[in-house]
């Protein structure tokens, strides 16, 4: 299930509804991303995010597949929020359940790197004195690179 949404969500809530529309669940994986309090050494006053949304569930869905196609997932939950976001701020959800717990872990990590990578979503971080467009790091794109099959 992919929701792409500017309110915020909680962890505990999304997890036990997963759990609770599911059979023999037995292993739950989850990664938050948070919004950071510095951007380029400066004090962050908030981070917007922007997206197109038809762009953003077809990539999204795309995503998702690819999890469900590598490993044996029974559910899966992400949430990417847009707007504009503060320090502290939840930004990203990702929670995937299966059967066993390498599974669940794997594409947990899975989806998070390609979210980073491939998520359609433009970053825009504003300080005292500045804003810039948040550019790709050459890090994320290892990190995704070590999934190609």
């Amino acid at each position: 299930m992919i929701k792409v949404q500017t309110e915020n969500f909680s962890l505990e809530k999304e997890t036990k509804n997963l759990i609770h529309k599911n059979n023999n669940v037995g292993a739950v994986s989850s990664f938050i991303g948070i919004v950071r309090d510095k951007a380029k050494e400066k004090d962050l006053i908030s981070m917007t995010l922007e997206h197109y949304p038809g762009m953003t569930q077809t990539m999204l869905k795309k995503i998702e597949k690819q999890a469900y196609l590598r490993w044996k997932l029974l559910d899966s939950l992400i949430i990417h929020r847009y707007g504009e976001l503060f320090p502290g701020d939840n930004i990203v959800l990702v929670i995937t359940l299966s059967k066993h717990r390498k599974d669940a872990i794997n594409a947990c990590h899975f989806l998070i790197d390609w979210l980073k990578t491939k998520g359609p979503f433009w970053k825009y971080e504003k300080t005292k004195n500045s804003g810039h467009w948040v550019e790709a790091l050459e890090s994320d794109n290892l990190e995704e690179k070590k999934w190609d099959i």
